[in-house]
Order: C-alpha cells, then sequence, then structure tokens
C-alpha cells in the first residue's frame, strides 16, 4: 500500500508532468529527448526534492532542475535545437497573436528558430508555461531585468519577423 510520500510524489507527477515535457521539447524538439528530460527532472526531485524549503516554489523548481539538466546534457555535446509552437498559440500579445494565426505552421516554428535562445527561452517560459519574471529569473539563473529585457527583444523580433513575413 503506498504511503504519504509515494501519493505525493505521484501527484507532483500528476501536476506537472505535462508541463515540463512541453518545456523539454521545447528546448530539445526531439520526443524522446524531451521524456528523458522530463525523466531525469522527477529522477532529482526524488533524490534532492526534501532540500526545498518552500513547498509553494515547487513548479520553480522543477523547471529550474530540469533546464540545468538540458544544459548540462548540451555541454557534453548533445545538439539541442527548438522551438514550440504552443508558444505562439498561447501567446498574450494580441497584434503578435493574430499576425501568428494567419501563418502556417511552419512558418510560426521558423519565427521563433529565428530567435537566438538567450530571448527564445524566456519566451517560452513566460507563455507557454505562464511563470512569473521572477520563477523565469531563478530558473534561467539571470536578473529579472534581465528577463523583462530579453521578452520585450523576443517580442519586438518576433513582430518584425512576421510583419517583414506578410509583406511578401
Amino acid at each position: 500500500m503506498p504511503d504519504q510520500a509515494d501519493k505525493a510524489f505521484e501527484t507532483l507527477v500528476a501536476t506537472y508532468y505535462q508541463p515540463l515535457y512541453k518545456f523539454a521539447w521545447s528546448l530539445s524538439k526531439k520526443q524522446e529527448d524531451a521524456s528523458d528530460l522530463t525523466q531525469q527532472t522527477f529522477l532529482i526531485w526524488a533524490e534532492k526534492g526534501h532540500t526545498l524549503r518552500d513547498p509553494a516554489k515547487v513548479k520553480s523548481w522543477l523547471f529550474t532542475s530540469l533546464y540545468r539538466e538540458f544544459l548540462r546534457q548540451n555541454r557534453r555535446g548533445q545538439k539541442v535545437t527548438a522551438i514550440d509552437q504552443e508558444v505562439l498559440e498561447t501567446h498574450h500579445d494580441t497584434d503578435l497573436v493574430s499576425s501568428v494565426r494567419q501563418m502556417e505552421r511552419e512558418e510560426a516554428v521558423q519565427a521563433l528558430e529565428t530567435l537566438d535562445p538567450v530571448y527564445r527561452e524566456p519566451l517560452i517560459l513566460f507563455y507557454m508555461e505562464d511563470l512569473t519574471y521572477k520563477e523565469i529569473a531563478e530558473v534561467l539563473d539571470i536578473p529579472m531585468g534581465t528577463v523583462m529585457s530579453r521578452l520585450a527583444r523576443a517580442k519586438g523580433q518576433l513582430k518584425k519577423f512576421l510583419s517583414e513575413k506578410s509583406r511578401k
């Protein structure tokens, strides 16, 4: 019979597996890599989750762990390129959303792929995963002002790309 810890872990997985997988896929753009990253994140939680002092920060902790694992694997030479269409589909900027909805899926992905990963990553975390500026800063280990700046630049670059694309 499962104990309280097992039930808590099952609840954690049920709650966060899908959002973590989507983020992992947006980083790796490979189904098997996204699955591996997500599973590795839960393994890290099983080993180190007890060190989290504030249970309210579990979402941020999991995304941070996944992102760090992604970076660790990337440093080991695993090729990583990615962008997730869902960033555009869940985007809250109405001008950008209406422009994107007029594009084919491939064009939308192409638009996001034009962004440098330094801008793409906060955009994904903000619009796809609904993380706050503070949570994104923690996940990416950058100042909150940098997060805001990168989001603004990313949106500006996407708008420029989309407007150029619509003129053609």
